[in-house]
């Protein structure tokens, strides 16, 4: 941190929300969490300077995508370093599937070598993020959950638990009686694969969050936290949309809720100024994380 920086923050009462990786204010201020998709583009122009954003802003955990045997292009020791200098700490990661896109840090693809690397960072989960359209196929519906299970059982050797992360695709059905999302909960290990519930996806594919945390208590440790727009049903700050986040947090604890992030997928306005807004929201309505 630059001293000029330094002096304008102390100034305006806000060093407690510095980028400096040896602040002691870091671990005696509520948790906020964040998915770093939603500032991708900052990410790509200029990874530490995106993070030092965030961490201004009062974020401290985040969630990362994009593994691919490196971290946005660096090395685990170089992304780890750059995580202390800003005082970020990896929550969770995102990873695809590998059955179309044979890409390293997917599920079929050097899975092993992943889990090592995320371990090394300090990741707490690891989450099956999207299945792409070529993938969604019946026969690829029916092979996912042995997929899932192998998967947590790796991950869990190494202390990382495993989840996955839902659109609204997965709302559809399966057969007569059940919807893919159904048959993904009901074919898992309890122990082995958990979910990350997307507030938005099951929003808009018309089903209520709490009908599952009474079906499959204790199931959804990680939850997306991002709003819909009435009219267009399109991504919204936090707040500005049609969501009952008090109703759905007020079931958190049925839910089994750990950590939740903040994202959204697109903005008409800038980036940075949607987060502030959804986080002014969050704060307003003391939605902290239940694990600091």
């Amino acid at each position: 941190m630059q001293r000029r920086d330094f002096i304008t923050l102390s100034s305006l009462g806000l060093l407690g929300f510095c980028a400096c990786g040896t602040s002691n204010i870091m671990s005696n201020r509520k948790s906020f969490a964040i998915q770093l998709y939603t500032i991708r583009d900052a990410i790509s122009d200029n990874l530490e300077k995106a993070l030092e954003r965030l961490a201004g802003l009062g974020f401290n955990q985040i969630e990362i995508y994009g593994y691919d045997g490196k971290f946005f292009g660096k090395s685990r020791t170089e992304f780890q370093n750059i995580l202390k200098n800003v005082g970020l700490k990896v929550v969770s990661s995102h990873h695809t599937t590998g059955i179309i896109h044979k890409d390293k840090g997917t599920l079929l693809n050097d899975w092993e070598k992943t889990v090592e690397d995320l371990d090394f960072i300090g990741s707490k989960y690891m989450v099956c993020s999207y299945l792409f359209e070529e993938e969604r196929t019946l026969e690829n519906y029916k092979k996912l959950p042995d997929l899932l299970n192998k998967s947590g059982e790796v991950t869990r050797k190494a202390g990382i638990d495993f989840a996955y992360h839902n659109h609204d695709f997965e709302f559809g059905k399966l057969d007569e009686n059940n919807t893919i999302y159904d048959f993904i909960l009901d074919s898992t290990s309890f122990d082995l694969v958990k979910m990350e519930l997307d507030l938005y996806w099951i929003s808009k594919a018309g089903f209520d969050p709490l009908m599952y945390f009474e079906k499959y208590p204790g199931r959804f440790p990680l939850w997306h936290v991002k709003d819909m727009k009435a009219e267009t049903k399109d991504f919204a700050e936090i707040g500005n949309g049609t969501i009952d986040f008090k109703r759905i947090f007020a079931a958190k604890e049925k839910a089994g809720l750990k950590y939740w992030f903040l994202e959204q997928d697109s903005s008409n306005i800038d980036m940075f100024e949607s987060i502030k807004i959804s986080k002014k929201y969050i704060e307003k309505n003391a939605f902290f994380q239940n694990n600091p």
